[in-house]
């Protein structure tokens, strides 16, 4: 047996081995959280348009993004919101909120010692461009003296009314004219020129009520074009006047 004593080899421990790595998962905790932190400020600043759509991603993302659309788009300090399905949700808002406007100018009249007899000869749809008021003439030319354009005294007050209740939205207005198709015994002046001159007439009318000028985006003139009774060219439903209130988005 040999005489030479065992070697005992000691292992010393680095200062380093008494934290490990625990200090980097507590300093990513921290940076995450500012990082929140910040997020949180940013969208509180923000407009309730962007607020909306960021909220609307964080409810549905995988509805919200596609592969060619990202949630936040630009450049510079103020990101751009892409709609899709937020935009989606607008727009049928929108058309919610002008059909219950519809249905209130029409609860008015019927309700209204003064248009009751006209609550009929009123009607409102929600169409592709925004929401549709028609003012549909009969026998008795409620509206407009026959051949002419000059609005009676209780055709003004309609539109009054209706153009008071219009100044409550921005949106913008189009005025429609429209005949039947019987044509005008009055040398050049046609169906054309009557139809235009009545919607200018209409436009002057909303003009006169608590709705901007400004507001008027289009006055159109369609004669026998647009007939909203193409079985019956000649039937009078289909002299009218048009006011149609545009959906936000079509500018």
């Amino acid at each position: 047996m040999s005489d030479q004593p065992p070697i005992i080899v000691k292992k010393v421990k680095g200062h380093a081995g008494h934290h490990g790595g625990a200090w980097k998962v507590a300093y990513a905790d921290f940076v995450t959280a500012m990082m929140a932190l910040f997020i949180v400020l940013w969208v509180l600043g923000q407009s309730e348009e962007v607020k909306k759509a960021v909220e609307g991603y964080f409810k549905d993302p995988v509805g919200f993004g596609t592969s060619s659309k990202n949630v936040l788009s630009g450049s510079g300090n103020v990101p751009k919101i892409v709609e899709s399905k937020s935009a989606e949700l607008s727009e049928a808002a929108e058309k919610e909120r002008l059909q219950k406007m519809g249905e209130k100018i029409l609860s008015d009249l019927s309700n209204s010692p003064e248009f009751s007899n006209l609550a009929d000869k009123v009607k409102v749809e929600v169409v592709d461009e925004g929401l549709r008021i028609e003012m549909l003439e009969s026998s008795d030319n409620i509206f407009f003296e026959v051949g002419t354009s000059n609005l009676n005294k209780q055709a003004t007050s309609l539109l009054l009314k209706i153009g008071n209740e219009l100044s409550k939205i921005p949106n913008k207005i189009i005025v429609e004219g429209h005949t039947d198709s019987r044509p005008l015994n009055n040398g050049t002046f046609t169906n054309f020129e009557l139809s235009a001159n009545r919607a200018n007439a209409a436009r002057y009318a909303l003009s006169l009520s608590e709705m901007k000028d400004t507001q008027i985006d289009e006055v159109r003139g369609y004669a026998d074009r647009r007939l909203r009774d193409k079985d019956d060219p000649f039937n009078l439903v289909n002299r009218r006047i048009s006011i149609i209130v545009k959906y936000g988005r079509k500018k």
